[in-house]
């Protein structure tokens, strides 16, 4: 079945030729919409843990859209001093066994990652890294704003700092991230292709095996 894994299809060529007016919007306005009550208790409960750590001088890692989250254990190896925060919308994902328990200097939270990352700005918490690991592209074009690029939270993202890392097999996703840190200013960001030698994610694992070419954006915010 992995070999089989379907290359992403859309009715957009290249970038959104919206995309320069969307970014321009956010970065001028105020992301206005409720935090979802989930999200907020969830924050609450490791505010401690979390606050504490940075008190510490330890460094804080997120892992948005984490999945099942493959990359957030992969990513509290590579970095056993600082602390790592698998944050999925899902609590069906979030609570699929694995035969490889969670590191101690991982957490896991069941949030939505644009409320998520709002509060923790607003907490004045700033990262060490922030990953986003093939997110769900909406290649259509219409669905430009679901893109985080394109959604009203992307102003917190950056606000959050650190080394950013996104990853898709998509390129135009990648090149449009990029070009929106461009038009946000960000002056260290680029973007190559990539052939991990050790996958960080399932989907990540699967493109491999099918062929497809993996690419991902990197800055420093």
């Amino acid at each position: 079945m992995a070999a089989n894994s379907r290359r992403i299809q859309s009715n957009q060529s290249g970038v959104h030729e919206n995309l320069e007016s969307v970014v321009q919007k956010h970065l001028s306005s105020s992301f206005r919409k409720p935090v979802a009550g989930h999200t907020q208790d969830s924050f609450n409960r490791i505010r401690p843990k979390v606050e504490q750590a940075l008190e510490a001088g330890v460094g804080l890692i997120f892992d948005s859209g984490c999945g099942a989250a493959m990359s957030t254990r992969r990513l509290a190896q590579q970095k056993p001093g600082s602390l790592v925060i698998g944050i999925d919308r899902s609590a069906h994902r979030l609570n699929k066994e694995y035969n490889q328990s969670l590191p101690v200097n991982a957490l896991l939270v069941q949030a939505e990652c644009a409320d998520f990352w709002r509060l923790a700005l607003e907490s004045g918490w700033l990262l060490e890294k922030h990953a986003i690991f093939y997110p769900n592209p909406y290649p259509k074009s219409k669905h430009l704003k679901r893109r985080w690029h394109g959604h009203p939270a992307f102003p917190a993202l950056l606000g959050l700092g650190g080394e950013l890392e996104l990853r898709s097999n998509w390129k135009t996703y990648v090149d449009e991230f990029d070009l929106a840190l461009n038009l946000s200013g960000v002056q260290h960001h680029s973007v190559e292709s990539i052939n991990p030698q050790q996958a960080m994610t399932l989907f990540e694992k699967k493109y491999q095996a099918s062929g497809q070419t993996l690419y991902r954006c990197l800055a420093q915010l």
